[in-house]
């Protein structure tokens, strides 16, 4: 740190008009810089430091990496953006309680989605005030939702990807099915990001491996068929199916009722428990349906001994209870997502939807 020894290093005051000059808080902060009350911070933030403060504020383990690793090119307009000057992102992750994501209650595994939610976004602000109290300019991005709406659905909405990341910070690899699986952990972690415009002494390095055993458990309990045992990934059938109660969801039931002529054709369009659950997402925390390749994945070593021990009973009260449940599929109208869920689930209803991608047909007077 600067001290008064290095007073005399200290730019000149700068030309203040008048006014300005003779306002009480200006005066104490140039009187403060006079007696050498300033202190920089370190021009490089020390690693050990930096994981104890984020480890301190709630993260199960953090990473730095610099903004110029070659992983990030895509990012680095995007976090320039968002923190002029930014030199580091910090990468944290905070565990999930497995058998709760796991849960066939949608409500129980949503609970735990989005309590996770709030301590990453929690773990990362405190991060942040305490970089900018040691003197850094520091911002953390939101967790999840709320993201930039208004550059829906043309450009990303999201301040930074945390994902990406994350993996260029070492502390996962996405797996087959999208999610970041974090070596020890699994993938039952949420990811939160830190910039800060100043250099790290030491960066993570990525994994040399990668914590997916490729078990294609992910590919046998979508049931709309998002993941490919290749190595696919339908986008628009996962969104469609799994954010039916956000963002484009929300927009298709929102055109639903604006279609319906009167309360007894919406019902006949919408089911009781359908509308109760909408409302049930604008009142609360919007829910997810499925979740359902992040619950079945036994990657990471503190994940991996039930499965290995037993593969059968793993499969009878992990993936078997998800498969087994009857609820509504949405799809898109003849897409793979609509064949594949009434070929693979025919105990499961399916509705098709658009999504809100795109705008219903128009139907005729006579309809």
């Amino acid at each position: 740190m600067t001290t008064a020894r290095d007073a005399d290093r200290q730019p000149p005051a700068p030309e203040l008009p008048a006014k300005l000059a003779a306002h009480p808080s200006v005066q104490a902060v140039l009187a403060r810089r006079r007696a050498g009350d300033v202190a920089s911070p370190p021009a490089v933030i020390d690693a050990g430091w930096l994981r104890e403060l984020c480890l301190a504020a709630g993260a199960d383990d953090a990473a730095a990496v610099s903004l110029d690793h070659p992983d990030l090119a895509g990012e680095r307009e995007h976090a320039l953006a968002a923190l002029p000057g930014t030199r580091t992102l910090i990468a944290m992750v905070v565990r999930m309680n497995r058998d709760n994501c796991r849960s066939p209650a949608r409500s129980v595994a949503n609970q735990e989605f989005h309590q996770t939610d709030e301590q990453a976004n929690h773990a990362a602000r405190s991060v942040t005030q305490a970089l900018q109290d040691a003197g850094y300019r520091a911002l953390n991005p939101s967790v999840g939702f709320p993201q930039e709406m208004d550059r829906f659905p043309n450009e990303r909405i999201w301040v930074v990807a945390h994902k990406t990341v994350a993996v260029a910070a070492g502390l996962g690899v996405m797996g087959l099915h999208r999610n970041v699986i974090h070596p020890k952990f699994g993938n039952f972690v949420l990811l939160a990001t830190v910039l800060v415009d100043a250099q790290v002494s030491e960066y993570g390095q990525a994994l040399d491996y990668n914590p997916c055993i490729d078990c294609k458990l992910c590919v046998a309990s979508c049931p709309v068929g998002a993941i490919s045992k290749d190595g696919d990934f339908d986008f628009f059938a996962c969104t469609t199916h799994n954010y039916r109660e956000f963002m484009s969801g929300f927009t298709d039931w929102a055109q639903t009722v604006a279609d319906s002529q009167d309360a007894a054709d919406y019902r006949s369009r919408v089911t009781d428990s359908e509308s109760a659950s909408m409302w049930q997402s604008l009142a609360s925390p919007p829910g997810y349906k499925s979740g359902y390749c992040l619950a079945v994945c036994p990657g990471g070593e503190d994940v991996l001994g039930p499965y290995l021990e037993d593969r059968k009973t793993f499969m009878d009260t992990v993936l078997r209870p998800l498969q087994e449940k009857r609820e509504t599929l949405y799809v898109l109208p003849g897409s793979h997502a609509q064949e594949y869920a009434q070929r693979r689930f025919p105990h499961k209803p399916v509705k098709e939807v658009t999504g809100g991608w795109q705008p219903p047909a128009k139907r005729s007077a006579s309809s």
